[in-house]
């Protein structure tokens, strides 16, 4: 079996978002359930057993009933769109938190406000 570069790119990849995933949940990092671990784990592991055993896409393709095999682009489509949504609700989730500190505080200056005025 001769190892091409892009499996050792895309087991690099995967190795690296697997140390990341791990870490943020075991530092609980905000956000980071176990949920989203579980799927993580599911996904990046995923394309790395497929990048060092390519051959197990064509056991799972002929189960499927699909003949052609094109390991590289679809391990490529696949990190690349992963890397995005996982980005992106990265991005939602810190959004979020902002949008919700950001409310407590204005809260708490009415509530502070409606306190002096009756205090007067």
């Amino acid at each position: 079996m001769k190892i091409q570069l892009y499996q050792i790119i895309v087991f690099a990849i995967s190795a690296i978002m697997l140390f990341f995933s791990i870490r943020g949940f075991v530092i609980k990092e905000a956000g980071q359930t176990s949920y989203k671990l579980l799927v993580r784990l599911t996904v990046w592991g995923g394309m790395g057993i497929i990048a060092i055993y390519p051959n197990l896409t064509r056991i799972i393709s002929r189960i499927m009933g699909i003949e052609d095999n094109i390991n590289a682009v679809i391990l490529i489509g696949f990190i690349f769109t992963f890397l995005i949504i996982f980005k992106l609700m990265s991005a939602i989730d810190k959004m979020e938190q902002n949008l919700s500190e950001l409310t407590r505080r204005i809260a708490l200056k009415a509530l502070d406000k409606q306190i002096r005025r009756l205090k007067k």
